[in-house]
């Protein structure tokens, strides 16, 4: 699903907003999201999962080709872990042999 995905489906729950408003609200949203991720906050949003940041520290390790030792630098990463009910869903899916985890999907 794409961010033009979201918003398609997001007008056609509520065909009173406009096209822009639906984007904003979508954008306003991510923004949300990556400020807090930004500043090293954890973002969880219940029923879906919880999204965190793990900085990596700075390394040494070899190149497994030349076996010369190489500087790594320091990483940001970033960590989803989905809810209980999204993996039963998920699993739901699976088990009835469907691709997506609701009825609601494209096919």
């Amino acid at each position: 699903m794409t961010r033009s995905d979201l918003i398609a489906r997001i007008r056609t729950a509520h065909p009173h907003l406009r096209q822009g408003e639906a984007e904003r609200v979508v954008l306003a949203i991510f923004d949300e999201i990556a400020d807090a991720l930004r500043d090293h906050k954890r973002v969880e949003l219940r029923g879906f999962g919880m999204f965190t940041v793990k900085d990596r520290p700075p390394r040494t390790a070899r190149n497994p080709r030349l076996g010369h030792e190489v500087s790594v630098p320091r990483k940001r990463l970033l960590r989803f872990k989905g809810s209980r009910q999204l993996n039963r869903r998920l699993a739901e899916a699976l088990r009835a042999g469907g691709d997506a985890p609701s009825a609601q999907s494209e096919k």
